[in-house]
């Protein structure tokens, strides 16, 4: 796709991608393990943050804080830092659940916006700070054109594949996490606690240990969108980016790693298609020339989908029913049973 589409679309795709990371951070803790958490967007920051003063140059004109590492160990640092964060908040983690849980992470986003509003040698304050761009053994991911096949290929093209590849990865450890023990335990714990500690599983220490996960995803999907959006805005990590991860995993669907990936392209991509045709559109309009504003109406949609999802399509829209030909398509390419895999399924 970098070598076709114009960076509008390229840009919509980095930061779904990066959107699809932090949502199967939070389906692992919420689908799975059915532990309800608000503090997304917190572990996000923490991530962009974190990239930006491990990366970053301190000096006496910006009067910002940096530890000038190289831009990998610096992302490494950033996500280990939000695990350890989610670790210092996993025993609460552990011993609370529902909607107790969902109260206690609330308080990490109002702490979160008071830090990252007034520690200004961090943060840069109320007006942010920008971010380093990535560096991978003098391959840097900025604005600077490497020309492959006669193609230019600058900063978005080169996150494309960037995110391309940590989404993947993302998404492949997930699904083996929830088709190893430790699924089989979260969902266990989900479905009964009694039961999951008395045949032995320790309902706390798993419990800490995906907020742990969940968090590290978190942080992740957030020096992706750091280095997307090259600078980093209080504002952008509050309490609405944390409502909107719980609409994705409830519209792409609860426990599953694609609907997590589906959902985050539903809510990523709505608004930035909108805002940019909301010239051709009926109702919407650019905001403050009449009718609906963008980022309205896409709420407005967020809402819809929530509900239908919930109405007709309790598994999300990564259980729609799959077309008959697509069905019949798949049992064709399946191959033909064995007298071996009849004697093991047997």
């Amino acid at each position: 796709m970098p070598f076709y589409l114009e960076r509008f679309w390229l840009q919509a795709g980095v930061f779904a991608m990066a959107a699809a990371i932090g949502a199967i951070g939070l389906n692992l803790l919420t689908g799975s393990a059915g532990q309800l958490s608000l503090a997304h967007a917190f572990f996000l920051a923490v991530g962009a943050y974190g990239y930006c003063v491990f990366a970053g140059d301190s000096g006496s004109a910006t009067g910002l804080t940096g530890w000038g590492l190289p831009p990998v160990l610096a992302a490494v640092l950033a996500v280990a830092l939000a695990g350890a964060v989610g670790g210092l908040f996993s025993p609460i983690a552990g011993r609370v659940r529902g909607p107790y849980l969902g109260i206690a992470t609330l308080a990490l986003i109002f702490i979160g916006q008071h830090v990252l509003l007034n520690a200004h040698d961090l943060t840069g304050g109320f007006n942010g700070r920008a971010v380093p761009p990535l560096s991978v053994f003098g391959f840097a991911f900025d604005d600077s054109a490497t020309v492959v096949a006669g193609v230019p290929f600058r900063s978005m093209e080169k996150l494309w594949y960037l995110g391309l590849a940590l989404l993947a990865a993302g998404a492949l450890f997930a699904r083996g996490v929830l088709r190893g023990r430790p699924g089989r335990a979260i969902n266990a714990i989900r479905d009964h606690q009694t039961a999951a500690g008395v045949i032995g599983i320790p309902v706390a220490r798993t419990r800490g240990a995906i907020f742990v996960l969940s968090s590290m995803y978190a942080g992740l999907a957030g020096v992706l969108l750091a280095l997307a959006f090259q600078h980093a805005v209080p504002g952008y990590f509050g309490i609405v980016l944390s409502l909107e991860y719980l609409a994705m995993i409830v519209i792409g669907g609860l426990g599953t790693v694609s609907g997590a990936v589906i959902g985050a392209a539903f809510v990523t991509l709505i608004p930035q298609v909108l805002t940019k045709y909301s010239e051709s559109l009926p109702l919407v309009s650019a905001p403050g020339t009449g009718g609906v504003a963008p980022g309205e109406a896409s709420r407005y949609l967020y809402g819809a989908a929530v509900v239908a999802a919930v109405l007709f399509l309790p598994g999300g829209l990564a259980r729609l029913p799959v077309p008959r030909w697509a069905r019949k398509g798949a049992r064709d390419k399946a191959p033909a049973p064995t007298s071996r895999n009849m004697e093991v399924s047997t």
